[in-house]
């Protein structure tokens, strides 16, 4: 009855009259995918680059265990256990 070749060039023409109104939105998507994937592939390089950069030195205070206060209900760290 068909042939190979006409089989392909029939399923060919179906795929593209029914694909035709998904076609506008598959590039679209594929678009906005892409944009997506760029801008985290930069982040990612921004981010590998910075990471070299020296690291941030935050100044402190040393506080002696005892003389530090605790928050109401909270028990101290030299008191003993209540159970």
């Amino acid at each position: 009855m068909f042939g190979l070749s006409e089989l392909a060039i029939l399923l060919i023409v179906v795929i593209a009259v029914i694909g035709a109104r998904k076609l506008p939105e598959l590039a679209r998507s594929a678009g906005k995918s892409a944009r997506i994937l760029k801008a985290e592939a930069r982040a990612a390089k921004d981010e590998e680059a910075g990471a070299g950069a020296a690291p941030r030195v935050v100044q402190g205070e040393i506080v002696p265990p005892g003389t530090g206060t605790t928050p109401p209900g909270a028990r101290a760290a030299d008191a003993p256990d209540p159970r």
